[in-house]
């Protein structure tokens, strides 16, 4: 056989030397085969590396079609996957791959303390496939070990395969465009340090920090808007001078405008601030945020057109870039 042909259901039926209609049953886990007929087919399975239609399997056993989205807190306040637009987008931009295939997208909110039992759960129902929307390399590779049919949307573990934001570059043009607007003072505010993506943003920011020698003033916080606004607020009794502020989401960036506006600096003159994501936070603001945008739908969409095609390879990843969006938050200091 052509090592570039994918082994069929009648392939596996020819070499065990079953029917059709046994080799199904036994893929399938369905009565009617023999234990010596059921160790022939599961032989013939293993010598042609067969990966069984999950579609097809989910119809014969009367489970719906389902793509799972699983989203893993960092210690996060009630609500947040309602609050954060992060999610809405990738959810908006699986929802129209679906349209018409008779599959549902099923949302699970976990919280990382009890995320590692809640996913072997999950793995045990998944048919279509799952899509790590947020997750931490471990979960994310104890996960892919349970159930290979995954895509995560964030960095994660080698194994997994993963739709990738490049959020190292993204957080290095955004220092560079604050440099480049004669910003000399610029602080960062990162989000917590269990989050990957943030993790990213960070090694992007000192890197631009060390290539213009610029001195290293930066806050942690959670990604939600009270993160920002309390982070701001200490930078700004640690460094009342600073004329800039990169921050790691734009959820966050809402808080530190607010907390600038209330120690009377006013934005962009006296502070520049730039986010990141380019989500509707950021067009909500006062001034609208200049930002980073990641394509977050473009990335939900190709990661359920892998799931679809059921070619999911270990270790698969496809990398996004991350794109300046200027708007009224960031301008050239004030002169005079």
């Amino acid at each position: 056989m052509s090592r570039s042909k994918q082994p069929t259901i009648d392939d596996v039926a020819r070499v065990a030397g079953v029917s059709r209609a046994t080799a199904s049953r036994v893929i399938n886990n369905a009565p009617g085969a023999s234990g010596l007929l059921r160790a022939r087919v599961h032989e013939a399975v293993a010598e042609l590396g067969y990966r069984p239609n999950e579609a097809a399997r989910a119809l014969a056993s009367g489970r719906p079609r389902v793509v799972d989205v699983i989203a893993v807190s960092c210690n996060l306040p009630g609500g947040w996957l309602g609050s954060n637009p992060y999610y809405s987008r990738v959810l908006a931009g699986m929802m129209p791959l679906l349209e018409g295939t008779g599959a549902q997208l099923r949302v699970h909110a976990l919280s990382h303390e009890s995320a590692a039992e809640a996913l072997d759960e999950i793995s045990a129902g998944v048919t279509l496939g799952a899509v790590l929307s947020d997750i931490t390399p471990a979960l994310a590779a104890r996960f892919h070990r349970l159930c290979r049919r995954v895509v995560s949307l964030v960095p994660t573990a080698a194994t997994v395969p993963a739709m990738v934001a490049d959020n190292a570059g993204g957080a290095y043009a955004a220092v560079a465009h604050l440099h480049g607007l004669g910003r000399r003072r610029i602080a960062a505010i990162h989000g917590p340090a269990i989050s990957t993506c943030a993790a990213d943003r960070r090694i992007g920011h000192l890197r631009a920090v060390q290539r213009w020698g610029l001195a290293d003033v930066s806050a942690d916080a959670g990604f939600t808007r009270e993160g920002g606004y309390q982070a701001a607020l200490a930078l700004l009794d640690r460094h009342p001078d600073l004329d800039a502020v990169f921050v790691a989401c734009d959820l966050m960036a809402a808080g530190v405008v607010q907390a600038l506006t209330a120690r009377g600096r006013r934005v962009p003159e006296d502070v520049s601030v730039i986010g990141f994501d380019d989500s509707v936070a950021a067009i909500c603001v006062n001034p609208p945020l200049t930002t980073m945008r990641l394509p977050v739908e473009e990335m939900a969409a190709a990661a359920v057109r892998l799931l679809l095609s059921g070619d999911i390879v270990p270790g698969h990843r496809s990398l996004f870039p991350a794109e300046l969006v200027e708007r009224e938050s960031t301008g050239p200091p004030r002169t005079g």
